[in-house]
């Protein structure tokens, strides 16, 4: 199977690439990286040529602006990348008949019930999450051979490491703070696992909108003790505030997450919980002597 990975530079981009094996393609938009493609989605020209040259049977699209804060001050910007990017993609998928995997968030929901199934109906608080769900909606109009993927808390090594976790890692060796919201709650999913198991639905016949995320459900307090917990942190670091303490500037979905029931019944794959998927990172950290 011909695959491309557009922003297969990025966090998730890289674990998808893992997955998948060197065979496929991908694009970078900022960090470029050897045997990648440059590619900015919002140029819609520049899709059409770079897709009717690989001719991919399946697209698979993790590429986002994904700064929440940032979105909610930045508004044409994150519809030009989050929706009319999303788009760009989305049609040029359609003209070479691939398949095409778009990867979504729990931030379509507002948080008052998570957490959330398939079928639970979308309520956004802010700008990134009302532009996920229009590309979403978008997507679904254009292409009938689709799959959305919903994901939230993903975490593992990354080299910006700017994803939970990291952040914590690198603040704890320096010793400084953590502000944990004691009040949010989700899904930690850890990338490699989320990866394998996107690697296993291409071979399925899924479609429609699918949440892929870890199975358990636990508040950011809980999953920040753990993470000190597997990797010999001080939990003392830990300082946790409400979300209002925070001074967030864009609205966040309180109790989010997604329900992995369907998910669970299509996949082999299995979904780890947030222990596993730390211990393997400290592993994967340790191995590449990133950790003693």
């Amino acid at each position: 199977m011909r695959v491309l990975i557009v922003g297969a530079s990025g966090f998730v981009g890289t674990a998808l690439r893992g997955a998948f094996g060197p065979t496929c393609s991908g694009t970078y938009f900022q960090h470029a990286e050897p045997d990648l493609l440059p590619l900015d989605i919002r140029d819609r020209q520049a899709v059409e040529g770079l897709v009717g040259e690989i001719q991919p049977q399946l697209i698979i699209h993790p590429a986002a602006q994904p700064h929440v804060d940032w979105c909610e001050d930045h508004v044409d910007e994150s519809y030009a990348v989050n929706v009319a990017g999303t788009l760009n993609v989305a049609h040029a998928a359609r003209a070479v008949g691939a398949r095409y995997f778009f990867f979504s968030t729990d931030y379509v929901f507002d948080g008052a019930a998570g957490p959330y199934g398939e079928q639970a109906s979308p309520r956004p608080l802010n700008v990134y999450g009302r532009h996920k769900l229009e590309a979403e909606q978008r997507v679904a109009e254009v292409l009938p051979d689709h799959l959305i993927i919903r994901v939230c808390g993903v975490y593992g090594w990354e080299k910006q490491a700017k994803n939970y976790v990291m952040g914590l890692l690198a603040r704890s060796r320096r010793g400084e703070k953590t502000t944990p919201p004691s009040d949010q709650w989700g899904n930690p999913t850890y990338a490699d696992n989320l990866a394998e198991a996107v690697c296993e639905l291409a071979t399925l016949p899924a479609s429609g909108v699918l949440h892929v995320v870890g199975p358990e459900y636990l508040d950011r307090v809980r999953f920040s003790r753990l993470i000190c917990e597997v990797f010999d942190l001080d939990p003392a670091l830990l300082q946790p505030k409400t979300t209002a303490e925070l001074y967030q500037r864009a609205a966040r979905p309180l109790r989010g997450g997604l329900d992995t029931t369907k998910a669970r019944s299509l996949l082999k794959t299995r979904l780890i919980s947030p222990r596993e998927g730390l211990q393997r990172m400290r592993q994967r950290l340790q191995a590449e002597g990133i950790l003693p």
